[in-house]
């Protein structure tokens, strides 16, 4: 843990900070004994109220509640009844950003992502920089990457939909 990426880390416009999570180590530490270390690949970012694609542009909800907090902390919302989306806030306080994590080396999809690391609602909230359950962590070296659109958003609109907001690392 002593490479843990620090509360300031998340602690910037997520435009930042989601091209530098990939590369980075996700740790995800078992009740059941166990810590394991993924390769971040994929992650896809969401900016605010102004951003129709953001859970946040309906403004603050209790389901959007943690992303008007400082970055740094979780925020799980789930999808078609059976899919946990794990997602890192980011930015200052008030301010609602969050990164999808949509892909760690051998996972790919959020959604299988989430149910392979064993994620639930249990982790919304949670501060990845006191977590004993996950964290992020330095990897060594640049690491490439590439852009492309977001995924599973055309009711944002081609504005929104159209953004080169998803990161992909090479």
């Amino acid at each position: 843990m002593k490479d843990k990426l620090s509360k300031e880390f998340f602690v910037r416009d997520v435009l930042e900070v989601a091209p530098e999570l990939l590369g980075q180590y996700l740790v995800r530490n078992y009740e059941t004994g166990g810590s394991y270390r993924y390769l971040i690949t994929e992650v896809e970012a969401y900016r605010g109220e102004e951003d129709k694609a953001c859970h946040a542009s309906k403004g603050r909800t209790k389901r959007t509640e943690i992303m008007y907090h400082e970055g740094g902390g979780i925020y799980v919302y789930l999808v078609y009844g059976m899919y946990w989306m794990l997602n890192f806030v980011t930015g200052e306080k008030d301010n609602p950003q969050a990164i999808l994590i949509r892909g760690v080396k051998d996972f790919h999809g959020p959604g299988v992502l989430t149910r392979e690391l064993k994620i639930s609602n249990s982790f919304y909230g949670e501060d990845l920089n006191c977590s004993q359950r996950i964290w992020v962590e330095k990897s060594q070296g640049n690491h490439g990457f590439s852009v492309a659109p977001r995924i599973g958003i055309n009711y944002a609109g081609d504005e929104w939909k159209n953004k080169p907001w998803r990161f992909i690392l090479k």
